[in-house]
């Protein structure tokens, strides 16, 4: 930890090199990991009760405030792979949760709608994981969900710059 004293040149020098610190990105990294984690064990436990799994659920509440949404806006919309949400889009269709309607202007493209059964299950928002999440909103103040939102995506751009100089 750092220690910000009177010949500090300003208080905000203190914090920038306090939020720098090893010790601060190791507990950040660590609270992001366990997030993860908690994702991932919540999404197994909703496929056991609810059938679907997190992704799924996500998209399925995604394409019920976007009816008619191109199985490409979902995947932009969700930060995801075009090979994912097609995997994803399979797995409701065969549930019976979505239906794919041919594009009229284009018969290319697709549009993406809930079934009345998708229209069903999305209602239903008991053990998931935006139940968690609305629940944890209560617990904070605004301003704080706005922030963290904020650091979470300046810290996935400067992932995305990582990659990206991996991929070339």
């Amino acid at each position: 930890m750092v220690t910000c004293t009177r010949e500090t040149k300003s208080g905000e020098d203190c914090v920038a090199r306090q939020l720098g610190s090893t010790e601060t990105i190791h507990g950040f990294l660590r609270a992001i990991w366990k997030l993860d984690h908690d994702l991932q064990r919540v999404s197994k436990r909703m496929e056991a009760t609810v059938g679907l799994t997190g992704p799924q659920r996500l998209c399925l509440l995604h394409i019920g405030r976007r009816p008619r949404i191109t199985p490409s806006e979902l995947a932009a919309g969700l930060h995801l792979d075009r090979g994912t949400i097609t995997g994803i889009l399979s797995r409701l269709e065969r549930s019976k949760l979505v239906a794919r309607d041919r594009n009229p202007d284009d018969a290319r493209s697709v549009h993406l709608t809930l079934t009345a059964k998708g229209r069903t299950t999305n209602r239903d928002r008991r053990s998931t994981v935006e139940s968690a999440v609305r629940r944890a909103f209560r617990r904070v103040a605004n301003r704080d969900v706005e922030t963290a939102a904020r650091v979470l995506a300046t810290v996935s751009e400067e992932l995305h710059v990582i990659a990206a100089v991996e991929a070339r």
